[in-house]
């Protein structure tokens, strides 16, 4: 079947046509939508010849829908609905901090963090309609590259191409031990001691558990020092509190982790302390990049309380 080419009707001509099928009179029809009769009638006229219909019975006296002005009146209200939907839209997206940002989030950060990101987001940004999404890290990136998710909080460096890093603190990491142990309680813990420590780790996946393992290398220890491990860091927690090791948390996650029982100390490591870096991560170059810079400065002045290093604004 060969389908005849006709040229495309405009926006102009439909809103015209609109107009005319509402108040079926030209004169009111051009008043409503403030166009001269004359190019109101010209408009129809043309929609006409584009469609190849006659969308109206015209008299001296009135003016009328023909059948197929009556469902094609229909459609050209609908096209012209969803234009106007259109512009809203765009109008949201041009307004910054509304609309939704999906955040992705890493179990380790969480718990700990989200308190105050979204008490900043619902004083700062109430039009944002925020949508929080925890997952271990290799699957964060993944939705961000892909385009699941807009933007993420956890810890850095990733190294991953095309992936932006706006830092927001450092943080140090605590060794978590028995009641009893002798390293409980210590200042200025050699970071040596953790060659023979009996440590405790997160399940593979965790981004934690290789900053632990990468600590422990560090510390001159070659095997793994892995017997037990658990899904997130409240059984780990529970898992030394029982006697099974020591463990190291991030320092944010401390008072949260360690007032659950009475069973544990807290040992802090002599300086410069292991740490680990957080961080906003954005895809280079993303439409709302100068929203997530945005929104990254007003982060690192509200965790400013947190027992944290707040990182210097990048430009």
């Amino acid at each position: 079947m060969t389908v005849s080419k006709r040229r495309q009707p405009s926006l102009a001509q439909l809103r015209a046509f609109a107009a005319v099928a509402e108040h079926l009179h030209f004169r009111d029809a051009a008043a409503a939508i403030g166009m001269s009769q004359p190019a109101l009638s010209g408009a129809v006229s043309a929609l006409e010849e584009s469609l190849g219909v006659t969308l109206l019975e015209r008299t001296t006296r009135k003016v009328l829908l023909s059948p197929a002005g009556e469902r094609l009146a229909v459609r050209a209200k609908a096209v012209l609905a969803e234009v106007g939907a259109l512009m809203e839209e765009a109008e949201a997206v041009r307004a910054p901090f509304t609309g939704v940002l999906r955040l992705g989030v890493i179990p380790t950060v969480a718990p700990y963090l989200l308190p105050t990101v979204l008490r900043l987001v619902h004083d700062r940004c109430p039009q944002l309609d925020l949508q929080v999404h925890e997952e271990q890290t290799a699957s964060l990136v993944d939705g961000l590259t892909t385009g699941r998710l807009d933007l993420l909080l956890l810890a850095v460096p990733l190294w991953v191409p095309g992936v932006a890093e706006l830092p927001l603190f450092d943080e140090d990491f605590v060794l978590v031990t028995p009641l009893g142990h002798r390293l409980g309680g210590r200042e200025g813990i050699p970071r040596e001691e953790l060659r023979a420590l009996n440590l405790l780790l997160l399940d593979e996946g965790h981004c934690l558990r290789d900053q632990a393992l990468d600590i422990c290398r560090e510390a001159g220890r070659e095997d793994a020092p892995v017997t037990t491990t658990a899904a997130g860091l409240s059984t780990l927690v529970q898992l030394v509190a029982g006697g099974l090791g020591c463990t190291l948390l991030p320092r944010t996650a401390l008072k949260v982790e360690t007032t659950r029982s009475s069973q544990l100390l807290a040992g802090y490591f002599a300086e410069p302390a292991p740490t680990r870096r957080i961080a906003l991560a954005m895809r280079a170059g993303a439409a709302r990049g100068a929203e997530y810079e945005e929104l990254a400065a007003a982060l690192r002045e509200a965790l400013r309380p947190l027992p944290v290093s707040v990182c210097q604004s990048v430009k």
